[in-house]
């Protein structure tokens, strides 16, 4: 019960680590827990529009695919060239002695393979999470989102692994990231207290 606890302590502390864009001039980036917490939807919808893998299994390897960013960090594609990080080390650390460890160290495991349809399913949520932060990114000014357009063309020619995560990047390349509450018919101006 003790490493139980340890373990919930640790998975709290991830809130406090955000992704490492922020040291390219974003400010306004995901902590490590909003991240994982947002390619555990993105899975879910990629796997209902598959209708394939096995939802538990999927939502399992969403929380614990960057788990070890907990003891190593986000390193970001600048820093992999000068760093080397033990993350197989980093995730048996961590769930060491929990209640959850064979499990979850099996299933890391399989992620990491990328031969499961499971596995496929979360990588490309992984990936799409990219696109989503480079949009919310836009939207405040940053114009990376532009710099980096071939670059996430390749990812999704390259690297993603279903047709859904490939549909999904095409919309979220057009979307604006406020059309969930301006366009709605709920809004302010539709049907609140703004209604002509």
């Amino acid at each position: 019960m003790k490493r139980d606890v340890e373990f919930l302590f640790e998975v709290g502390a991830m809130r406090f680590i955000p992704r490492q864009w922020h040291r390219f001039h974003m400010f306004n980036v995901q902590s490590l827990t909003e991240h994982h917490y947002r390619v555990i939807w993105l899975a879910l919808l990629i796997a209902a529009r598959e209708k394939k893998g096995d939802i538990e299994k999927i939502m399992k390897m969403a929380l614990v695919h960057d788990v070890a960013e907990s003891r190593t960090g986000d390193v970001d594609y600048l820093a992999r060239q000068y760093v080397t990080r033990n993350e197989d080390m980093a995730i048996q650390d961590i769930l060491e002695d929990t209640s959850l460890e064979q499990e979850f160290i099996d299933i890391i495991q399989e992620y990491e393979k990328r031969e499961s349809i499971e596995s496929k399913i979360v990588k490309d949520a992984d990936n799409i999470d990219v696109d989503l932060d480079l949009a919310e990114q836009a939207l405040i000014g940053h114009e990376i989102r532009s710099e980096w357009q071939e670059m996430r063309d390749h990812v999704g020619k390259t690297k993603l692994y279903t047709k859904s995560a490939k549909l999904l990047q095409a919309e979220i390349r057009s979307a604006n990231p406020h059309d969930w509450h301006t366009k709605s018919p709920r809004n302010r101006r539709a049907s609140g207290d703004w209604k002509k």
